[in-house]
Protein backbone atom coordinates (compact mmCIF):
# COMPACT_ATOMS: atom_id res chain seq x y z
CA UNK A 1 0.00 0.00 0.00
CA UNK A 2 1.64 3.19 -1.17
CA UNK A 3 0.80 6.56 0.27
CA UNK A 4 -0.36 9.25 -2.10
CA UNK A 5 2.20 11.87 -3.04
CA UNK A 6 0.35 14.67 -1.27
CA UNK A 7 0.23 12.74 2.02
CA UNK A 8 3.98 12.19 2.29
CA UNK A 9 5.38 14.75 4.70
CA UNK A 10 8.47 16.40 3.28
CA UNK A 11 7.96 15.20 -0.30
CA UNK A 12 7.39 18.71 -1.71
CA UNK A 13 10.49 20.06 0.06
CA UNK A 14 12.54 17.18 -1.32
CA UNK A 15 11.28 17.80 -4.87
CA UNK A 16 12.11 21.51 -4.53
CA UNK A 17 15.66 20.58 -3.43
CA UNK A 18 15.98 18.19 -6.39
CA UNK A 19 15.05 21.03 -8.73
CA UNK A 20 17.67 23.32 -7.14
CA UNK A 21 20.28 20.58 -7.35
CA UNK A 22 19.55 19.75 -10.98
CA UNK A 23 19.80 16.00 -11.38
CA UNK A 24 19.44 13.44 -8.62
CA UNK A 25 22.91 12.24 -7.64
CA UNK A 26 23.16 8.46 -7.89
CA UNK A 27 24.45 8.20 -4.34
CA UNK A 28 21.24 9.80 -3.03
CA UNK A 29 19.09 7.26 -4.82
CA UNK A 30 21.30 4.36 -3.78
CA UNK A 31 21.57 5.28 -0.12
CA UNK A 32 17.89 6.07 0.33
CA UNK A 33 16.74 2.92 -1.47
CA UNK A 34 19.16 0.79 0.57
CA UNK A 35 17.92 2.36 3.83
CA UNK A 36 14.32 1.48 2.97
CA UNK A 37 15.36 -2.00 1.84
CA UNK A 38 17.09 -2.68 5.14
CA UNK A 39 13.81 -2.16 6.99
CA UNK A 40 12.08 -4.71 4.74
CA UNK A 41 15.02 -7.13 5.07
CA UNK A 42 14.96 -6.98 8.85
CA UNK A 43 11.19 -7.50 8.92
CA UNK A 44 11.36 -10.43 6.46
CA UNK A 45 13.99 -12.17 8.57
CA UNK A 46 11.88 -11.63 11.70
CA UNK A 47 8.72 -12.99 10.04
CA UNK A 48 10.34 -15.98 8.30
CA UNK A 49 9.41 -19.38 9.71
CA UNK A 50 12.34 -20.95 11.53
CA UNK A 51 13.02 -24.68 11.54
CA UNK A 52 16.73 -24.92 10.83
CA UNK A 53 17.29 -21.19 10.28
CA UNK A 54 18.40 -21.67 6.66
CA UNK A 55 15.33 -19.89 5.29
CA UNK A 56 15.84 -16.86 7.51
CA UNK A 57 19.59 -16.78 6.81
CA UNK A 58 18.97 -17.08 3.07
CA UNK A 59 17.08 -13.78 2.80
CA UNK A 60 19.30 -11.09 1.30
CA UNK A 61 19.10 -7.52 0.02
CA UNK A 62 20.29 -7.21 -3.58
CA UNK A 63 20.38 -4.16 -5.81
CA UNK A 64 18.70 -4.42 -9.20
CA UNK A 65 20.64 -3.27 -12.21
CA UNK A 66 19.27 -0.12 -13.76
CA UNK A 67 20.25 1.88 -16.81
CA UNK A 68 18.35 4.90 -15.54
CA UNK A 69 20.49 7.44 -13.71
CA UNK A 70 19.10 8.57 -10.38
CA UNK A 71 17.18 5.33 -9.86
CA UNK A 72 17.98 2.58 -7.40
CA UNK A 73 15.89 -0.45 -6.51
CA UNK A 74 16.71 -3.10 -3.93
CA UNK A 75 15.10 -6.53 -3.79
CA UNK A 76 14.54 -8.52 -0.64
CA UNK A 77 15.04 -11.99 -2.06
CA UNK A 78 16.34 -15.47 -1.43
CA UNK A 79 20.08 -15.91 -1.94
CA UNK A 80 20.62 -17.75 -5.27
CA UNK A 81 23.87 -19.15 -3.88
CA UNK A 82 21.77 -21.23 -1.47
CA UNK A 83 19.58 -22.87 -4.12
CA UNK A 84 21.16 -26.23 -3.35
CA UNK A 85 19.61 -25.94 0.13
CA UNK A 86 16.25 -24.56 -1.02
CA UNK A 87 15.43 -26.82 -3.98
CA UNK A 88 13.83 -29.97 -2.58
CA UNK A 89 12.67 -33.16 -4.29
CA UNK A 90 9.62 -35.18 -3.33
CA UNK A 91 9.58 -38.99 -3.18
CA UNK A 92 8.01 -39.18 -6.64
CA UNK A 93 10.78 -36.99 -8.13
CA UNK A 94 9.01 -33.64 -8.35
CA UNK A 95 11.13 -30.62 -7.52
CA UNK A 96 9.88 -27.69 -5.49
CA UNK A 97 11.35 -24.50 -4.14
CA UNK A 98 11.09 -24.51 -0.35
CA UNK A 99 10.97 -20.69 0.18
CA UNK A 100 8.08 -20.41 -2.29
CA UNK A 101 6.13 -23.15 -0.53
CA UNK A 102 6.58 -21.33 2.78
CA UNK A 103 5.60 -17.96 1.27
CA UNK A 104 2.56 -19.04 -0.80
CA UNK A 105 1.51 -22.36 0.71
CA UNK A 106 1.39 -25.87 -0.72
CA UNK A 107 -0.76 -28.94 -1.26
CA UNK A 108 -0.15 -32.02 0.84
CA UNK A 109 -0.14 -35.56 -0.54
CA UNK A 110 -3.79 -36.06 0.44
CA UNK A 111 -4.80 -32.84 -1.39
CA UNK A 112 -5.14 -30.60 1.64
CA UNK A 113 -3.95 -26.99 1.22
CA UNK A 114 -1.50 -25.63 3.80
CA UNK A 115 -1.49 -21.82 3.66
CA UNK A 116 1.82 -19.98 3.40
CA UNK A 117 3.27 -17.57 5.91
CA UNK A 118 3.53 -14.67 3.40
CA UNK A 119 6.59 -13.48 5.32
CA UNK A 120 8.09 -11.56 2.38
CA UNK A 121 4.80 -9.89 1.43
CA UNK A 122 4.01 -8.94 5.04
CA UNK A 123 7.51 -7.52 5.50
CA UNK A 124 6.69 -4.92 2.84
CA UNK A 125 2.98 -4.41 3.53
CA UNK A 126 3.32 -4.04 7.29
CA UNK A 127 6.18 -1.56 7.00
CA UNK A 128 5.27 0.43 3.87
CA UNK A 129 4.86 3.78 5.65
CA UNK A 130 8.02 3.31 7.71
CA UNK A 131 9.98 2.39 4.55
CA UNK A 132 8.66 5.45 2.69
CA UNK A 133 9.52 7.74 5.61
CA UNK A 134 13.04 6.30 5.83
CA UNK A 135 13.61 6.71 2.08
CA UNK A 136 12.46 10.35 2.23
CA UNK A 137 14.51 11.03 5.37
CA UNK A 138 17.73 9.64 3.90
CA UNK A 139 17.12 11.23 0.50
CA UNK A 140 16.46 14.61 2.11
CA UNK A 141 19.57 14.36 4.25
CA UNK A 142 21.75 13.35 1.30
CA UNK A 143 20.30 16.06 -0.98
CA UNK A 144 20.96 18.68 1.70
CA UNK A 145 24.53 17.40 1.97
CA UNK A 146 24.94 17.58 -1.84
CA UNK A 147 23.47 21.11 -1.90
CA UNK A 148 25.88 22.26 0.82
CA UNK A 149 28.77 20.70 -1.08
CA UNK A 150 27.76 22.40 -4.36
CA UNK A 151 27.36 25.77 -2.62
CA UNK A 152 30.78 25.40 -0.97
CA UNK A 153 32.40 24.93 -4.39
CA UNK A 154 31.02 28.27 -5.61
Amino acid sequence: MMARRDTLVGFDDLMRDFERLGKVPQTVATQSARAGGRIALKAAKALAPVDTGELRDGIILKRERSRTKGKAVYDVMMDPAKNDIFVKTTKDGKRYYYPASQEYGFLTVDGRYVPGYAYLRRAIDNNAEQIERKILEVAGREVDKALRKSQARR
